[in-house]
């Protein structure tokens, strides 16, 4: 087995520690990216699945054959490392089922949590684009199906397709505004930050229910982290949200029944 290197509590060991060992280790014991084809096995390939990723909507039929034909599609646990920070490039993901989450850590060696993917979303796109290695991990929240595509069939869909250089351009517009958003309210209090984590998840991955706009149910760590607030500050807040009918939660899921609702708590 090829020597990968060590990594513990977010952090890299030294060269020498890390030659002696043959697998990654992180603060959560999962195996990175490199392992998957022994933890993540192979799909049955799937054009339709592959085609429904919206990036590809509206590109020319023929250029997104010739993009998508090598790409692998993956099935993941909860809680497996994709992509490790530091890691090269080799692959552009679409997120074709489940959840991930974007994260880094802070000069303390805390975790933070800076987005929530899901179905739909592209990630790992920024890497191949502009030749250095990642800069944040990548790690699944839910059972989720990937698929991969070489990041060189990406690259050159980038380059002779101007429609999908635009698409690219959209996505990074979209999240730069929502960015600014989340830092603009940094100083709020603790509600307005919680609703506008809950509305940043829905304008991303919300999905139309029959009781208004469903979102994951995350952990409250999950929302801590991506809101800069205490987690028991987060479950207070939560349970304020339910009680005035702002938020319906159940195992899974947790329902928005007026977005405009709760937009209006944004201070």
């Amino acid at each position: 087995m090829p020597v990968l290197g060590i990594r513990l509590l977010g952090k890299m060991l030294p060269a020498p520690l890390a030659s002696q060992s043959s697998v990654y280790l992180t603060s959560e014991f999962e195996y990175d990216g490199f392992m998957e084809d022994r933890y993540s096995p192979r799909e049955s390939r799937n054009d339709s699945l592959i085609r429904s990723a919206p990036f590809f909507d509206g590109l020319p039929e023929a250029l997104v054959d010739k993009a998508t034909a090598h790409v692998v599609i993956r099935s993941h646990p909860p809680n497996q490392v994709i992509l490790l920070e530091n890691d090269w490039g080799s692959s552009v993901y679409f997120i074709l089922e489940g959840w991930v989450k974007i994260r880094t850590y802070n000069l303390d060696g805390k975790e933070v949590t800076l987005n929530i993917l899901g179905k739909g979303e592209v990630f790992g796109e920024m890497a191949p684009l502009d030749e250095v290695p990642r800069s944040t991990d990548v790690i699944t929240l839910a059972p989720t199906a990937i698929g991969n595509m070489p990041a060189q069939d990406f690259v050159q869909l980038i380059n002779s397709e101007p429609q999908a250089g635009i698409r690219l351009a959209q996505l990074m517009a979209r999240r730069l505004r929502q960015v600014n958003r989340r830092l603009r309210l940094r100083e709020s209090d603790s509600v307005s930050r919680v609703a506008d984590i809950l509305i940043f998840l829905a304008d991303g991955q919300g999905k139309r229910g029959q009781q208004g706009i469903e979102i994951p149910n995350l952990p409250h760590r999950e929302l801590s982290s991506l809101s800069g607030l205490a987690r028991e500050t987060v479950t207070r807040v939560l349970s304020k949200l339910e009680r005035k009918g702002l938020i319906l939660r159940d195992r899974d899921i947790l329902c928005i029944p007026d977005i405009y609702a709760l937009e209006r708590l944004l201070v």
